[in-house]
């Protein structure tokens, strides 16, 4: 990029405009996945829309690669692209409750953090994400599942409406009464179709909820998963458990003899009265004696940053996922196998519930396909040392592709890895990729939107690889 355009971008912005040559360029460039190392040409930071506007002109006009960061938690890093614009959301981090109607209005480069405790603040929710540093908008435009999907759905079940800057700089509001085409499309298709620079949530009653964490020795693996296929789907939708194989983090709750130790887990989120946690978990030892078993009221937000500072940003991360409708027998092997060699102390498994309320939505409602899947599962390999990073890759991938023959052929779009080919975008959208296509063409004829896990516009041939 030409020193003429950087400073255009300069003039035009509200926000800051951050060039290779200033000083905070290296931390800014950094991601929550430190396995990405990319050289954008330059950061747009956006103050607003207006900003956003703005800057799509000048990146179009220069005929650059535009790519765009909510927070940062791309797996692939799909958020930077080398000697690209990086269209940062990060200033635009606000949360704006009505309690009356039961609605948040959150900016663009909102964090789950934030709007946990703005909404908790009146005793109010909606379904996003585990962790409080994932982004609002990657997560939401990918479809959204956390703690609170079996009682009220997926995180695009609970979206109302989305501001959006188109390719054209056009600004839009989409919802169930405009652009009702473009609504369908960003409830699960990605970043394929424009920025959102808003979003507009239903929210739910929701405050201190009951959380339990529950391990068994990881020799139990089969015996447990046994176990939690049958128990979880028949439990109320009040009750979400998921699924992981883990070793035992150094510190509280679990106490020092088990500290390092290869376990599974399921760890609970009851909404329910809190009264009845013990009840509803009575049967936990039904498996195999637990080697530990905790449980305790909390409050929301807190349970959504439990894993923050146990994988902080600044790791080696490579993840691969699978929709599952069921946990076969034939899995149970290799779920053990993996568990049993997992190849650092924080790379894990996990196999996250999506049955209950979000299964009652209607395929062709939104973008999400997979409406059938009763479990979204995730392979991350994970650890602070860039010299085990092919180390964690091999594992995941050999850990995916046992699991394939036991999977429905699709994956969470959020969970696609690096690597993967363009049939894997298809086969996670399934019959409604043609109709994706479609809306592309609509608003963004030329692919200007990219960078992502990408859905060429119909009439246009193959989408692009990865960066």
């Amino acid at each position: 990029m030409n020193s003429t355009t950087l400073e255009a971008m300069r003039t035009a912005l509200r926000g800051p405009v951050i060039g290779p040559q200033d000083p905070e360029y290296n931390e800014t460039r950094k991601l929550y996945n430190a396995m990405i190392d990319r050289r954008p040409a330059a950061f747009v930071r956006c103050a607003d829309a207006a900003d956003v506007r703005a800057a799509i002109g000048l990146v179009r006009d220069s005929g650059l690669d535009l790519a765009v960061r909510g927070g940062g938690h791309s797996g692939p890093g799909l958020c930077l692209l080398d000697d690209g614009i990086t269209l940062d959301l990060s200033p635009m981090r606000w949360v704006r409750v009505d309690p009356q109607a039961r609605t948040a209005i959150v900016g663009g480069g909102t964090q789950l953090g934030d709007l946990d405790h703005a909404t908790h603040g009146f005793g109010l929710a909606t379904p996003a994400g585990i962790m409080s540093t994932t982004g609002v908008g990657g997560l939401t435009l990918g479809g959204g599942h956390g703690h609170l999907t079996r009682r009220f759905g997926l995180t695009i079940d609970n979206l109302l409406a989305a501001d959006v800057v188109l390719a054209d700089g056009t600004f839009v509001t989409a919802s169930a009464s405009e652009h009702p085409d473009l609504f369908w499309a960003l409830r699960g298709g990605g970043g394929n179709f424009g920025v959102v620079t808003s979003f507009t949530f239903r929210l739910h009653p929701v405050d201190t909820v009951g959380v339990s964490i529950t391990l068994w020795p990881v020799d139990a693996t089969r015996e447990v998963l046994r176990w939690y296929r049958e128990f979880l789907p028949a439990a109320p939708v009040e009750l979400n458990g998921f699924f992981a194989a883990l070793a035992v983090p150094p510190g509280p709750p679990f106490p020092e003899e088990i500290h390092g130790h290869k376990m599974c887990a399921v760890v609970w989120c009851w909404t329910g009265d809190p009264d009845d946690l013990g009840d509803v978990l009575a049967r936990v030892s039904e498996p195999g004696p637990p080697a530990f078993h905790f449980a305790t009221p909390m409050p929301y937000p807190v349970l959504q940053a439990m894993f923050d500072e146990l994988i902080p940003k600044g790791l080696q991360w490579y993840w691969r996922g699978h929709f599952f409708d069921q946990i076969t027998d034939g899995s149970l092997d290799v779920h053990l196998k993996y568990a049993e060699n997992l190849p650092t102390g924080l790379s894990t498994m996990h196999l996250y519930p999506i049955d209950g309320a979000a299964a009652r939505v209607g395929k062709d409602e939104t973008a999400w396909a997979y409406r059938d899947a009763v479990w979204s599962g995730v392979i991350g390999g994970i650890d602070p040392d860039p010299a085990n990073a092919e180390l964690i890759r091999q594992w995941a991938v050999d850990y995916w592709e046992e699991l394939r023959p036991h999977s429905m052929g699709g994956t969470y779009v959020n969970f696609i890895g690096a690597g993967e080919d363009q049939d894997r975008v298809r086969a996670t959208y399934r019959d409604h990729y043609d109709r994706l296509a479609e809306i592309k063409r609509t608003y963004d004829p030329d692919n200007f939107f990219h960078a992502n896990q990408n859905i060429a516009p119909a009439g246009a041939g193959r989408a692009p690889s990865d960066p």
